[in-house]
């Protein structure tokens, strides 16, 4: 393939895991289409980046496009994988990085944002992936890389919607990778485990620190490296795997 073109979700904080999986497709050539909702991110406790879609953009150059969008909108995941085929006449792979987490305890649940871990975590990654296979175009070289947490390696008791919406990504891997690898795309999912994009407190990174062997969180890069992996030729026998990359992570010690 002389040209390959990835579509990347969840692409909004400069530090977040989106940003380092544009920045290492971009180091092995691919043409990228960006997605995200900065407005989320500005949301949260943590805060957001109002610099960094246009800062991201500059720092890959090129034609690297970016379209926000709202993966609650069901009409959203056909309208960006149209919008790739459209820049750039193919598309070769996406790469749902994006998320949507709030805490959720037992005795405090609420139907609707139940819904909302749903329909963004689990829904539009569906329909990403019917859209994407029905756009692909060529015999192999397709990717499909999903992101879960490991939940179903140990309880979120605080994040319960968001556990079993990303356990659900896990499931969506074991049940899309037999009906896509015909058509030429692989599909696999990295649980990158505890990863530090400045969302925690100096007490909660020293304590979880703890937790790994090697004494420090993981970071975007470590999971862009994986998924630098999975989207090259060299993976192009591997799918329908949950790929924990994670350093180890000790998460019942």
């Amino acid at each position: 393939m002389s040209e390959r073109i990835a579509l990347v979700t969840g692409v909004s904080r400069r530090i977040g895991i989106g940003a380092a999986v544009a920045r290492a497709l971009a180091a092995d050539g691919w043409r990228l289409l960006l997605t995200g909702l900065p407005a989320y991110d500005d949301a949260q406790p943590y805060g957001g980046d109002p610099d960094g879609v246009p800062a991201l953009l500059a720092e890959l150059g090129g034609d690297t496009g970016y379209l926000p969008a709202d993966l609650l909108d069901p009409a959203a995941p056909a309208e960006l994988v149209a919008e790739a085929v459209r820049r750039h006449g193919r598309l070769d792979a996406v790469v749902a990085v994006h998320a949507y987490g709030t805490h959720t305890r037992l005795g405090t649940l609420d139907a609707a944002e139940i819904d909302r871990h749903l329909l963004v975590n689990v829904r539009a990654t569906l329909l990403l992936a019917e859209a994407f296979a029905a756009a692909f175009a060529v015999e192999r070289g397709g990717r499909l890389v999903l992101f879960s947490s490991g939940q179903r390696l140990g309880p979120m008791p605080g994040e319960l919607a968001y556990a079993v919406s990303k356990a659900a990504v896990e499931n969506l891997t074991v049940q899309l990778s037999p009906l896509l690898m015909p058509k030429g795309i692989t599909v696999n999912c990295v649980n990158p485990g505890p990863t530090d994009t400045g969302y925690a407190d100096p007490e909660r990174l020293a304590g979880v620190a703890r937790l790994f062997p090697g004494g420090r969180w993981g970071t975007p890069e470590d999971a862009a490296r994986l998924v630098r992996f999975l989207c090259s030729a060299d993976a192009d026998w591997i799918t329908g795997q949950v790929i924990d990359s994670e350093g180890g992570f000790q998460r019942h010690r």
